[in-house]
């Protein structure tokens, strides 16, 4: 038997949910199963299915775990969203669905502050 783990997901709107689901899962798997999608408006239909090719499936991770993956390690030195697909659920995980109107835009007081 699976060990579950509880996701708390912020969504865009600010609403916040809590999805119940098996440990070690896909996050984006996860997210979309529950009917809530990482992807902006336009990317719903057209992305790379979990390939970690696209990067539309980005969000916000509190304490996320160390990137495997070349672009959630770029994601972690930067500041930008980390993939959803690349993402293993775990118990007591939490995460901010973004507003993708703008991808990529980094968190405020990411960085150098538009410095360069």
């Amino acid at each position: 038997m699976a060990e579950t783990a509880t996701v708390t997901v912020e969504l865009p709107d600010g609403e916040t949910r809590r999805i119940d689901a098996d440990a070690g899962a896909v996050l984006r798997d996860v997210l979309l199963d529950a009917g809530v999608s990482p992807h902006g408006r336009y990317a719903r239909r057209l992305n790379c299915g979990g390939r970690g090719l696209c990067a539309t499936c980005g969000v916000r991770v509190a304490d996320p775990p160390d990137p495997d993956h070349w672009h959630d390690d770029l994601a972690d030195r930067f500041g930008y969203p980390r993939l959803s697909c690349q993402l293993r659920v775990f118990d007591g995980m939490a995460v901010r669905v973004l507003d993708k109107r703008m991808w990529g835009t980094r968190a405020a007081g990411d960085a150098d502050d538009g410095e360069r």
